[in-house]
Order: structure tokens, then sequence, then C-alpha cells
């Protein structure tokens, strides 16, 4: 029996003593409830102090609806002081002759307003207070705030400040001046790079990108991180992630079949698109109406996938015309939210009871998507790889990958020759190699298993050569140069006066495997050479991942010294430390007695920094050049069917893999479209007429442009160019509020989504229409909002609660402090991924199947294909998961995220045991933290408090990003020693796991935490 049960129960009993990391279940989520309208005493504004009255109160029955209550409008002035036979709902100036406030104050049930059957309370005296100064200052009316057109606001002056980086700041700072209350310090750096890396790009930083951070303390440090992570391609990932929430990307159907369906070049065309900062107005334009753009592009038409998520109902018996109408219902409320923050969706049926959107003015919209083909019409598709939508050109068909298939076998027929002549010309420990800068002094040696230690010349570690098998970790600092070569030599024994190199009979060894990490981080190696190899115990089986495998010198060349040399896939900086393990066969005692790591910046290695990557575009661009050939002979003992694979075949192969996805696509003749009574489909206003498409009359008018054809109808593109058009007030304001709530839970209208007369007012208007002025001023670039944002002082500050903010603003309304964020949930698995070291990097093509839960669709129609994958795959982010609609990945589900059966704006976070029982026991968070484990177990340290210090720094750095507390050190200490006595008692008969049994119990407990899973 294993001791796994019993270190289960402990790490459980960890979790409550580990200082600032709490159980998930006890994270912190803010009050999400709307904002109520401050009271003012000042002067009465009617957007601010009145109009939240009427529309919470009276609008429902006295607002556009057509069925409204007396034929009375409160939301336009005119009909509001209308006279109505001797008296009027509002008289300007004289709030005692106002029928609004006789009926308000009224007790007679029959006329008191709001009428009993509403069931809303009474309205308060501070309510009927600023009613009453309102009509007596002359009842002036305002449009509603967002409906407006964006004014151009200067910064305000703030007299005195320190604390304000730029006009954000300013004003931010302002507002908190105005209600006593001044900012929070700056977080902390770690914090800060923790906070901004995981915002742009969804992932947390490295130990190395930490270090490096904070060891940089000239000016505009932060700047220029802020600059790599928007300039690296996981931006597109992070925030294409929030567009496809908007988008209701699914990789299926929906309804009960939810059959597959290939929809991922449109996710890849957004992650694409929004690294390469597309302007949001061609942005936006592309995906509603690419198809319609003059010489449209596949990869236009590929935006307008857009479009073309919406559900499709396979069942039998269905009427398609009925789900053809909710189709083009669904786009046109998907596009209300999405650009216009509104609730369009409610005037289907009637005309809205509280926006200025009448019910006709609806289907002139839906008339723009009416004339599109039908939702189960498979010819509007596009057939596209991988490789046109990323405009990498390698391996975008079969013939160019069989062309490299033939290149490559005809270089590893001619290689035994070339090779030997390229080893020839490579320097002897004599020459490059000998230099002081070569000759590392190892700073540590640790023998996992066996014993090594440190020989008098400081540089060679002498091995127990009596062993049948040995594992060492040999740790280098502070090399002066930049390394892209490490030699292993492995001298005779002197000591025995014999030039024997180990104890095996005929002197041989076995070199298992090599492996690099560099400041805590793995470093794959990419080649490996070696001027002699047994047969069957080549050079490349010492790097294959293969414990099993490795290699061996020929014992017959005595003429040739045994060293291998292996180039890492990424250059080693000066200043790094550099670990490298080395792991030597079991049987037989072929370890060998000694041996010597070296370092060398040799240009000679500059042309194979490639890899295989570099060996596949030579053979597929000129596989009879002769200094291509050369180039291949270089690589010719690598295993090139397994490294290939490991590395870039497989990429290959998804580059050319082709899918037919859906496109929306104009009728050759447009549909009739009526207004539909009620919203039924089947009830068509005949008496009306047809319909035009048209945009509400509330905001600017619709300009068709010469694509309509003149007096032909408007179409898609019209709508697209309307919704961009720079006096357009609402997409300007919509897009920068929903940019701003990601950085700080809320945006600057509480209600994103609704920027209505029902919605939240803005808690900084003109903060909100600078950010809008600013960003269609800017080129609609999303980098730039982007990088404006997370640089100011605002974002930048501590989240740390504050009593004086607690007791004036409970809610942090005001921007006081930063505030602490519950991650999305496929951010906690990529973070988890990241801190094991597991994480597969590469972007786009076809979604990919992780491990699940058996019985996932136990409960569904129709049971669904999912070949887990056992490869890198599975360790994919989780965006490119395969998502179906009728049942998600269960982490997505525990961790909110929504089915896409319609938009999704805003995530909202929960809390529920769930979700620690999923991080504790899911199969990918176990596999992640007994990744963590194992890796805790390569750090090199030496013996004592000081070497499980050093370890629990590591697994610190890759879950948090942080070193530990004093509290958190002491506390992990004596959890890890406990767990290690308990496993040298146990039963198991796994010495090497067994070591990193309690690591792996740390880092389960640590991945179950508040700190891993919330942003600070």
């Amino acid at each position: 029996m294993t001791q796994q049960p019993a270190i289960h129960r402990d790490w459980i009993a960890a979790l409550t003593l580990i200082g600032v990391i709490a159980v998930v279940g006890t994270v912190a989520v803010h009050d999400a409830r709307p904002a109520r309208a401050e009271e003012s005493t000042g002067p009465v504004r009617f957007n601010r102090d009145i109009r939240p009255i009427l529309s919470d109160n009276c609008f429902a029955c006295h607002g556009p609806a057509e069925d409204r209550g007396g034929d009375l409008r409160l939301d336009e002035r005119h009909d509001a002081i209308a006279d109505r036979g001797g008296y009027a709902a509002i008289v300007p100036g004289k709030p005692d002759e106002s029928e609004i406030l006789r009926r308000i104050l009224s007790h007679d049930a029959d006329e008191v307003m709001p009428p009993p059957r509403a069931k809303k309370p009474r309205l308060t005296a501070s309510q009927l207070d600023l009613l009453r100064r309102w009509i007596a200052d002359g009842a002036a009316y305002q449009n509603h705030w967002a409906f407006e057109p964006i004014e151009r606001q200067d910064p305000p002056d703030v007299p005195g400040s320190t604390w304000s980086l730029g006009p954000i700041d300013r004003f931010v700072e302002q507002r908190l001046r105005a209600e006593g209350l001044a900012p929070s310090e700056e977080a902390d750096r770690a914090t800060l790079l923790r906070r901004v890396s995981i915002d742009i790009t969804g992932l947390q930083p490295t130990p190395r990108e930490v270090a490096a951070f904070l060891a940089d303390t000239s000016a505009g440090a932060y700047e220029r991180a802020v600059d790599r992570l928007l300039a690296s391609p996981h931006y597109g990932e992070r925030w294409g992630r929030h567009w496809l929430d908007q988008a209701r990307y699914a990789d299926s159907n929906g309804y009960s079949v939810d059959a597959p369906r290939s929809m991922w070049p449109y996710r890849d065309w957004v992650i694409d698109a929004l690294n390469r900062d597309v302007p949001f107005d061609r942005f936006t334009i592309e995906q509603i109406a690419g198809d319609l753009l003059p010489k449209a592009t596949k990869l236009q038409r590929v935006a307008t996938g857009f479009h073309r998520n919406t559900l499709i109902n396979q069942e039998g018996g269905t009427k398609p015309e009925q789900f053809r109408c909710e189709a083009a219902v669904d786009r046109v409320n998907t596009t209300g939210a999405v650009w216009l923050g509104l609730t369009v969706g409610c005037a289907q049926c009637h005309t809205h009871k509280y926006d200025p959107l009448t019910h006709k003015e609806y289907f002139q919209l839906y008339a723009f998507f009416d004339s599109d083909t039908d939702v189960n019409n498979t010819a509007a598709t596009v057939e596209v790889t991988p490789g046109e939508i990323t405009g990498r050109p390698l391996g975008t068909s079969r013939a160019e990958i069989d062309q490299a298939d033939a290149a490559v076998a005809k270089v590893r027929a001619a290689a035994p020759k070339r090779l030997a002549e390229w080893l020839a010309s490579w320097p002897t420990p004599s020459e490059e190699w000998s230099g002081p800068e070569n000759q590392w002094h190892p700073l540590d040696v640790r023998a996992v298993s066996g014993r090594a230690k440190i020989e008098p010349d400081g540089r060679t570690v002498r091995l127990d050569g009596a062993a049948d098998k040995a594992s060492v970790s040999i740790t280098i600092a502070d090399f002066s140069r930049s390394v892209n070569a490490v030699r292993l030599e492995f001298p005779a024994d002197d000591e025995a006066g014999s030039p024997r190199r180990s104890r095996a009979s005929d002197g041989s060894f076995v070199v298992s495997e090599v492996s690099f990490e560099v400041n805590g981080d793995a470093v794959r190696p990419m080649l490996a050479v070696a001027a002699t190899e047994q047969k069957k115990m080549a050079v490349d089986q010492a790097i294959d991942g293969k414990p099993a495998t490795g290699w061996a010198p020929d014992p017959g060349r005595a003429d040739v010294e045994p060293a291998i040399v292996i180039v890492p896939r990424d250059v080693i900086a000066p200043g790094r430390t550099l670990v490298v393990r080395i792991e030597f066969a079991a049987g037989g005692k072929r370890v060998p007695s000694r041996v010597r790591v070296l370092g060398c910046e040799e240009e000679r290695l500059a042309p194979l920094a490639e890899g295989p990557r570099g060996l596949l575009a030579a053979a597929i661009r000129a596989p009879e050049k002769p200094a291509d050939r050369a180039t291949l002979a270089a690589f010719a003992t690598i295993d090139l069917d397994a490294r290939i694979a490991a590395f870039d075949r497989d990429a290959i192969h998804r580059q050319s893999q082709s899918a037919a996805t859906m496109v929306m696509q104009r009728l050759p003749a447009p549909r009739t479209t009526y207004l539909h009574l009620r919203g039924d489909y089947l009830n068509p206003d005949t008496k009306l007429g047809p319909l035009s498409p048209d945009t509400p009359a509330f905001l600017p008018p619709l300009a068709v442009s010469a694509s309509g054809g003149g007096a032909s109808p408007a179409t898609r593109l019209d709508l697209a160019r309307w919704l961009v058009r720079p006096d357009n007030p609402l997409t300007p304001r919509v897009t920068v509020n929903r940019v701003w709530m990601r950085y700080f839970g809320n945006g600057l209208v509480e209600t994103e989504n609704d920027f209505g007369t029902q919605g939240s007012p803005p808690t900084h208007p003109e903060l909100l229409d600078w950010l809008a002025r600013t960003f269609v001023d800017d080129g609609w670039s999303l980098k730039r909002l982007h990088r404006r944002i997370v640089t100011s002082a605002t974002y930048r500050q501590a989240s740390v609660h504050r009593a004086d903010l607690a007791a004036k603003d409970p809610r942090n309304l005001l921007l006081g402090r930063q505030n602490r964020l519950r991650l999305d949930a496929e951010i906690i698995r990529d973070t988890a991924l990241r801190a094991a070291g597991l994480l597969d990097g590469r972007i786009g093509g076809p979604s990919v199947y992780p491990a699940q839960p058996d019985g996932v669709y136990a409960f569904t129609q129709a049971k669904k294909l999912w070949p887990t994958a056992t490869d890198s795959q599975r360790h994919r982010r989780s965006l490119y998961t395969q998502f179906y609609r009728s049942a998600p990945h269960p982490l997505f589900t525990t961790f909110d995220a929504p089915n896409f059966s319609a938009t999704c704006t805003r995530r909202t976070p929960s809390n529920t045991p769930l979700q620690s029982l999923m991080l504790a026991n899911d199969p990918i968070f176990v596999e992640a933290a007994d990744a963590i484990g194992d890796r805790a177990m390569t750090v090199a340290v030496g013996a004592g408090p000081a070497g499980d210090g050093r370890r629990i720094d590591r697994v610190f750095e890759w879950c948090l990003a942080r070193k530990p507390t004093a509290n958190e050190r002491a506390i992990a200490t004596a959890f890890v020693r406990r767990q290690a006595a308990e496993a040298a008692t146990s039963a198991d008969d796994r010495p090497s796991a067994g070591d990193a049994l309690p690591w792996r119990a740390l880092a389960r407990g640590i991945l179950n935490t508040d700190g891993f899973v919330t942003r600070e």
C-alpha cells in the first residue's frame, strides 16, 4: 500500500495553515450589483439625478412602448409638459401643480404611482426632493448621456500631484480628491509583473522573467515589459478569448444533436488579427461584412465566421425557416450587444420599454441579416489551412511534406561520409574548448542516485563508478559569454592508473539522458553530436527524453576521445545559472568514473540554431543545393522522425490540415422583410408592408455606400461601416469600457452590456469620453489602448484593503486601489500547465482533446467522439480545446464559462466547493502537480534546510511568480519534511517517485489556493 492517502490528507490540512494563499472557496469576489445613483446637493441634473428615478419607476408604462399607460410619455419633455385638459404631468417651475408629484404622494390605490400592481417601493424622501427641485428649476431634460456625441475632454489639472503618470490618473485622482480620498501605493514589482502578464497574455511570468524584471531598476523597465508582452503571440490568444466569448464561438452546432463543426479558422483569424493590431474599425467591418468588400479575399470571408457561430438545429422534423429566422434574430441581438452595448433584443416583440428603439427599427436591423444564405447551407464555406491564416508558408501542402521526407531520406543515405568530414573540423579540447571562459568550475554537484564530488582541479566531477546507475546534477554559474553549445567529456580514470573510463569489463559507459535547466526553467536540447558511437546506441538517444535508451561511445575507437556536444534550443545568456542533469544507464557498472562540463560560443553552430525547422526549410527550398546538404548532414545523427515529430512535423501537418469553415454569403436577390408581430416569424405584418434595412433614428443616420447599388437596399457592409463611424457615440464608448472592465473587474459603466436608460451611469464620464475619443484618434488601435491603461498609475496600484476606502467606497468604484480578480477557467488551467513546464505554446490549428472525466456525454442526446490526446496536444492552451455546447469541458463550466449559445460579454465569477475539488482531483491538475514536484527534484541544492528552501522558492516562483513569505516558507518546510518522513517509511517500491512525493503534495496544495487562482 502506497503512502499517497496519508499525504493527500496532510496537504489538505496544510491548506488551512498557509497564510495568504487561502482555499479557493474563500476567494473574495466583488459585489456586482449596479451602483445606486448618488444623491446630489448641488444643481439637479436630469441624466444623473432624475432619469434613473423615472427609468426605474415610470418608463415601463410611460416610456417609448406603444402600449403605454394613459398615452403619456415621461421620457420626452414635450409630452410630459403637454396640457391634458387642465393639468399636465409636469408643470415647469411649479412642482405643486405637477400631476406627477400629486400621484406619487397619493394614498389612493386607484391613482397612486407607481401603482400597487407594479410591486415597486414608494419613492424615498431624497428622490422626491430631487424631483421637486428639478421641476422647480424648470424641468430641463437631457438626451441620454450614451446617445450624445463624444465630447473632447481635457484631462484636469491636479495641483501638487506626485502620483499621476498620465491623463487617466488625473481624471481618477481628481475624483478621489473630491471624495476626500487618496490613491493607493504601487503594487510590489513581482505582483505587478504577474498581474500585467496574466492580463495581457493569460500566462504568469517565468522565474527568469521575474528575476530579469526585478534586476532592471532603470527608468522605463515596466514599460519595456509591457511592450514585450503586447508583442507576444500569446496576447492574441488572451484577448482573442475575450472576443470569442462575445462571438459565441464553439466547435459544435448546438441544440440536442450538437454535431461538431470546423470553426477554428475563424478563431485563428481573430488571434492573428489581434496580434497584428488590425485597427478595430477594420476588425469590425471584416467580421460583419468581409464577404461584401470589393475583391474580398479568402481571409476576409473567413472573418465573417463571427455571425456563422449561430446555432444549427439538426433535429428531424424541424422547420428550417424557423431556425433561419432565429439565427437572424441572434445576429441582430449580438451586434447590438457587442458594438452598441444595448439590449436590442427587447424590441423583438414590441417597442423597447425603456430605450428609444421601436419594434419597426428592430426589424429594419433584422433586414440586414435576412438576405443571407440559409443557416444549413454548406455551400457558404471556405476551404482554408492554418498556414493561410497566419501567413506561414512552410508545409502548406501534402506535396511539400513528401518533398521534405524525400530530401531527408536522400541526405541520410549519404550522411556517414559528410558527417565524418564535418566532425573532423570540430575544435579539439586544446583549441576552442580549452579557453578559460569555457573551462567551467561547477558551483554545486548533487547526485540524485549514487555519489558524486568535485575533484581538486575544481572542474572535473568524480562519480561512483561501482554503481549500476547514477544521476547527477551539475550547477554552473557566472559564465561570461553567451553559450550555444555544451560539451561533456569523460576523462580516463587516472586514479586507477588506467585509460579505462568506467569499471565495466570493457571500460564502456552509457549516457541515458542529458537535460538542461536555466534559472529554473527547462531548456530542451536541440541537437547532439559525437564522433563515435556504438551501433544502436546513437548520440541522439541521449536527448530523446527516454531513459531506457542512451548513447555509448565505441570502445574500439581508442583514438577518439569520447565526448558529446549538445546544442540547446535557446542560447544561454551570460549571468544565468545552468543546471546540467546527466543520467547514466543501469546494469553492468556502466557509469563513467569522471565527467567534465565545458561551454562554447562556437560560431560554426550558428547556422544550426534553427533546429529541425531549418533542416526541413532547407530541404523544401533547395534539396540539391550543396550547402543545404552539408547542413542536413550535420543533423544526420538525429533520429529525424522522432525529433521532427516532437517539434515540427506535427506543426507542418497541422499547417497542411484544411477545413471547410462556414462564412456569410449574401443571396443574389434579397428576401422581403416584414415586421414579425410579437416576434413570431409566422405572423408578418403585411399591413405595414416590406421593410428596408436601416439603423435606429436616435443614432447618426446610415450612409448607404455604392456597394448598395444606389437605390438598392443597404447591406451588411453599410451596417458595419455605420457601427464604426467616428460620430457613432456607442461603439467607441462600449469598446473602451469593456477593455477597462477586463483590467479592473468593473467598467467605468458598470452595466457594460446596457448603455441604455436602465444602465448604470459612468463613474468617470469625462475619463470614458477621453478614452473613447483617443481610441478613435489613435486609429482604433487596441494595443495602444491596452498600453495606455496598463502603464497608468491607476492600474499599477496595490489591491490591499484600506479602511478609509471601505468606509466611503466599499465597492471601489472610484478606483482608489486595484481589484483582486478570479482568473477565468482557461487561464487557471494554462497557468497550472506553465508552472509544471508542460504547456505546449503552439498557436492555432484544429481544436484538441485534452483529458476530461469519463461520462461527460452520458446525459447528451448524441455521444460525442473524444479521442483523448496522449502527446503534447493534451497540454495545448485551453483556448484550443474542442468545445461542445451541449457538454463543455467540466473545468470550464465549473469555473463559469458559458455554453456560448448566445453572446457573452462578461463572465460572472462564482465560488463553489466544486471548484476546490476540481483543482485537487481533476486529472490535469494532478498531472501538473506531479510534474511540478518532479521539477523540484531537479533543482540543484545542497543538503539540509537550505536545500529544501531553494526548492520551496522554486515551486512558489513557478506557481505564483514570487518567493514565499517567511511564514509560508516555514509552513511549507515543515509540511515537506513531514511528508518525506512518511514517504521514507512507505512500502512504495519506487524510491525515486517517493523522493518527489512531498513536493508533488506541496504543489497540489498551492494549485488549490486563492493566491494561484486570483490575479492581485
